[in-house]
């Protein structure tokens, strides 16, 4: 399937490794010309490199942190001053650091909002003008199954994604009639540093191996493993896509069944 994306400029943010680069390399994949940031040079420079060499596309590259006011200036002007314009926008960011209510003063809850949700919140604004004005846009917030089934120990991540989502969920109404549509994307237990980091401070505090978690994580999944990035990655690449004109407002997972409600 031609998903209507060669020619296409894309943003997307903390993609050197990970969700965020399975992301960008299943938008090069379809052709879509690509800036990516994150925050460590190297690891981003060999993403560029590697998307650049194996899908022959237009791929620049800056390193920017995006919970500053600072960094977000410096991803809009690179995008600005080499593409002109941003049709699609994927929001991805580290998660917050793990633990209960009681370990985490507001320093951390500062931090978590200015990653989480500032980072979304200043990146779609700036972009979002010349989404309306071509009548064209994709906006897509990478955020996680824990904004519909909460997630023991992760208590900034689930405070923050679902602010994210309420956000994500109320400009996907006020931008529709322009033809820009913003949906989000869920995550589940994914073969990522992200989870291995998870699993390691859980076995830590548990006082057990990360083995043992990794086994009782796989135990909750109807599928018994993890997910793969290039499999979340496909659904973001189709809500990109031409064909998904007509799907916004939606909060989707990749979980492999792990969530348990019926909607």
């Amino acid at each position: 399937m031609d998903l209507g994306l060669r020619g296409k400029t894309a943003l997307v943010t903390a993609a050197s490794r990970g969700l965020g680069r399975a992301i960008a390399e299943a938008l090069a994949a379809e052709g879509t010309s690509l800036l990516i940031c994150a925050r460590g040079e190297d690891a981003l420079t060999e993403a560029r490199d590697a998307i650049a060499r194996d899908t022959r596309v237009d791929v620049e590259m800056v390193a920017a942190d995006v919970s500053t006011k600072e960094g977000i200036a410096r991803v809009w002007q690179q995008a600005r001053d080499h593409f002109g314009r941003v049709d699609v926008l994927v929001t991805n960011a580290g998660g917050p650091p793990s633990g209960p209510f009681e370990s985490l003063e507001w320093e951390s809850w500062q931090q978590a909002v200015e990653l989480t949700l500032r980072s979304a919140v200043e990146l779609t604004r700036l972009v979002l003008p010349g989404m309306k004005e071509r009548r064209w846009g994709r906006i897509l917030n990478v955020t996680s199954i824990a904004v519909k089934q909460p997630v023991d120990g992760l208590m900034l991540s689930n405070s923050l994604r679902a602010a994210v989502t309420g956000f994500a969920r109320t400009l996907a109404n006020e931008v529709a009639r322009y033809g820009v549509t913003v949906n989000n994307l869920l995550p589940g237990y994914t073969r990522t540093e992200r989870v291995e980091q998870l699993n390691a401070a859980t076995a830590a505090r548990e006082g057990i191996t990360v083995d043992d978690i990794a086994h009782r994580i796989e135990a909750q999944i109807p599928m018994r493993r993890l997910g793969e990035p290039r499999e979340f990655a496909a659904l973001a690449a189709f809500l990109a896509s031409e064909q998904a004109s007509y799907i916004t407002a939606q909060s989707i997972a990749v979980d492999g069944g792990w969530i348990r409600s019926v909607l």
